[in-house]
């Protein structure tokens, strides 16, 4: 299907669930798809941070994409995440996600190599030149080490070279001033990548949210959506407050023996199982999977959140 211009809503930032010898569970994915449509989700955003792309090889890549395309069959824009260091490479993720039925290119900056703006701007011109879908930016300077700065990202919305932005780069400064200059570019998306501040960012003016914390609560995330837009912020700031509460999970595992990003990924996947969405909690190695007693912990906040 066409991309919306400008994509709104939520659109979930899709886990990947993985058998437990670490290969893709169709199945199991396929299952993780329907529960987030049930939840009247907006969109689907595959082979991103939270579907551990980084960990993925090419092959399972590949069918991820295939499967989710497949599977949604139109019903929603697939977003595709095209992740790697340079341009060449990210040009080989786009063509094949593309040809699998990706409605969208989802790209960082270029990483371990060390790159100035400019430089990022022609990546990005290079990859949009290149790509027969849209391309969205993904500020996610966390894991690239560099800034996407707002003018940057204003200067390539006003060429056509981005269709939108996911901004996961918790500078709030930095979203506000792209929020406020893309009114200047109604076809262009702005995304806030946070579970926390959905409502904060949708009252600034933000198009919608990619939080990971919807594959757990798509409902959840869909009504703090649609809240916001109908003006009942009261109502609004409860529903957030309680995913805030729900999104507590990820500390079950954060106690020094794992890096944060597996122990979210890790309380993401064990909700998703506890919930009978997933067969399986595995992680991609070498990510350490939470223990029993840590799942159990994950199980206590899903039954606080009345999700259990």
């Amino acid at each position: 299907m066409t991309l919306p211009a400008p994509l709104t809503g939520v659109v979930p930032p899709v886990c990947t669930p993985l058998t437990p010898d670490r290969e893709v569970d169709v199945p199991s994915l396929i299952s993780l798809v329907d529960h987030l449509l049930e939840g009247g989700v907006d969109g689907l955003f595959v082979l991103g941070t939270s579907s551990e792309a980084a960990y993925l090889t090419d092959r399972q890549r590949r069918l991820i994409v295939e499967t989710v395309v497949g599977h949604v069959a139109g019903g929603v824009p697939v977003l595709a995440g095209a992740i790697d260091m340079t341009t060449p490479r990210v040009l080989d993720h786009v063509r094949y996600v593309t040809d699998a039925g990706a409605d969208a290119v989802v790209v960082t900056a270029p990483f371990y190599t060390r790159t100035h703006p400019a430089e990022i701007a022609r990546h990005y011109r290079l990859v949009a030149a290149r790509s027969p879908v849209p391309v969205v930016a993904y500020d996610l300077p966390v894991a690239v080490h560099s800034k996407l700065r707002a003018e940057l990202v204003l200067e390539l919305a006003a060429e056509g070279t981005l269709a939108g932005l996911k901004d996961s780069s918790g500078d709030e400064g930095g979203f506000r001033a792209v929020v406020t200059g893309a009114r200047a570019h109604p076809r262009f998306s702005v995304l806030t990548g946070s579970e926390l501040v959905v409502d904060s960012a949708l009252a600034l003016g933000a198009h919608g949210a990619v939080p990971g914390l919807a594959n757990v609560d798509p409902a959840g995330y869909v009504r703090l959506y649609r809240l916001c837009r109908e003006g009942e912020w009261a109502l609004a700031r409860a529903e957030q407050e309680r995913l805030c509460a729900l999104f507590g999970m990820v500390r079950v595992g954060d106690g020094g023996r794992m890096g944060g990003s597996s122990a979210a990924l890790g309380a993401f996947k064990a909700a998703l199982h506890l919930r009978g969405v997933i067969a399986c909690a595995a992680v991609a190695a070498p990510q350490i999977p939470l223990s029993t007693e840590e799942i159990e912990g994950v199980g206590k906040f899903l039954a606080g959140a009345g999700l259990l």
